[in-house]
């Protein structure tokens, strides 16, 4: 089926395409191959590289879960943090008073600017400073704040877009009802905009669960992915078992999050589909039945 942005490809093209895919998915194998060839070389591929993770529990108890316990609570205190704090960022975007929206502007553009680990390197310095925060805290307090001024400046950027999505309309409309333009923002756009915003802001939970490590890379934060250096030097250098083994642990988390949004998106976009009212007649005025019968 042709569009204005697609072409549906002839007999030549196709062709071209089949060969196309033929000569990648070889150069794919090839690769691949090539790999696996050079792990094998360096003993990566062999059994006892793997064999901890299923037959030592200490493992998991020592290292993995409690590395996955502290990756959880910063990215859930981010999120906890971020959300409503990016929410309030965004509606103050949207304010009609300029003493307002440019001072909120300024902040939301400066944070979206600098790189999160940036952010995380100049928290851990202020509170190393001008706190009394101990040693053993300080670094989840300062990926928990970097990961906060970053993402809720991008969250406030979603919630501003998804609400300037909408039909003019529908703030007119509330408007011509008497509304003000709290009432306005809280019970008739922000309702509407989050089945909108809902997979921009999924995504960026993920960034949040995926950029506490990090700190790990640089603060010392005790992260899952920060275990793999304690793995390593424990259970033979086996570097390639371990970070394989702790990417599909992000892998299980980010599905069982995005799985998650994709429930309540459906059953948010579900609880739109209202079933019809009729509305009763009002006083004084005559129904369709009793005018029925007076006609006849």
């Amino acid at each position: 089926m042709s569009s204005l942005l697609y072409d549906t490809p002839g007999p030549r093209a196709k062709r071209r395409n089949v060969v196309y895919t033929i000569v990648f998915l070889a150069v794919l194998a090839l690769v691949a191959w090539w790999v696996l060839g050079a792990l094998d070389d360096k003993h990566q591929l062999d059994a006892d590289k793997w064999s901890p993770f299923v037959t030592d529990a200490n493992v998991w108890t020592t290292y993995l879960l409690p590395g996955l316990g502290e990756t959880l609570k910063a990215a859930a205190l981010s999120i906890v943090i971020a959300l409503p704090l990016g929410a309030a960022l965004g509606i103050g975007r949207l304010s009609d008073h300029r003493w307002v929206r440019i001072p909120v502007g300024v902040i939301v553009e400066f944070f979206r600017a600098i790189p999160v680990l940036l952010l995380m390197v100049f928290a851990s310095a202020l509170y190393r400073e001008f706190t009394t925060v101990s040693s053993d805290f300080r670094p989840l307090y300062a990926v928990v704040t970097g990961l906060v001024l970053y993402n809720a400046s991008v969250i406030a950027e979603v919630v501003r877009s998804g609400v300037l999505s909408l039909p003019r309309g529908q703030g007119d409309a509330a408007v011509a009802l008497g509304m003000r333009k709290g009432q306005t923002m809280l019970y008739v756009l922000l309702p509407q905009a989050v089945t909108v915003m809902l997979p921009a802001l999924v995504g960026q939970l993920v960034v949040i669960v995926k950029d506490t490590a990090l700190g790990g890379a640089l603060l010392g934060f005790e992260e899952v992915l920060s275990q793999n250096r304690q793995i390593t030097a424990n259970y033979g250098a086996n570097t390639i078992a371990t970070l394989v083994v702790i990417a599909l642990i992000y892998i299980v988390i980010n599905f069982a999050l995005t799985t998650l949004a994709s429930r309540l998106e459906a059953r948010l976009r579900r609880g739109k589909k209202t079933p019809s009212v009729t509305l009763p007649a009002q006083a004084g005025a005559p129904d369709a039945k009793s005018e029925a019968t007076s006609g006849a």
